[in-house]
Formats: structure tokens, sequence, C-alpha cells
């Protein structure tokens, strides 16, 4: 397999989850008074800041496969 199709396997689904991540952050944003009163405000902070951490290991994960030449 050659090096551009491996990095297009692994980065367009590492852009799916930045898309993600911004789009459910901003949901909450907008949601945030609807989501306290039901009381599930904590849950979607709780998955917005595991989603961060996922892309942003993800992202330094390909960028470091990159480097070294792996990718």
């Amino acid at each position: 397999m050659k090096n551009t199709k491996l990095r297009l396997i692994w980065i367009i689904p590492n852009v799916f989850m930045w898309i993600m991540f911004f789009g459910f952050s901003t949901w909450v944003a907008l949601n945030i008074e609807s989501l306290k009163l039901i009381g599930s405000l904590s849950l979607w902070i709780l998955t917005i800041i595991v989603l961060f951490l996922i892309t942003i290991i993800g992202s330094f994960r390909i960028r470091q496969w990159i480097t070294e030449g792996k990718m």
C-alpha cells in the first residue's frame, strides 16, 4: 500500500473526530441550560473531554508516524 493511501486511511477518521468534537461542543454550548435542567450536562462534558483526548492522541500519533517515516 502506498504511503498516501495509508495516510488517508488514518487522517480521514481523525478529521471526522475533530468535526464531531467541534459539533458536540457547539451543541452543548447552545443547549447548556436545558442540559442543566435535565441533569445530563456532566455526562456531555465528560463525553467532550474524552473525545478531545482521543483526537489529540490520534493527531500526535499520526504526526509521529509521518516523522518516523512509517507512513
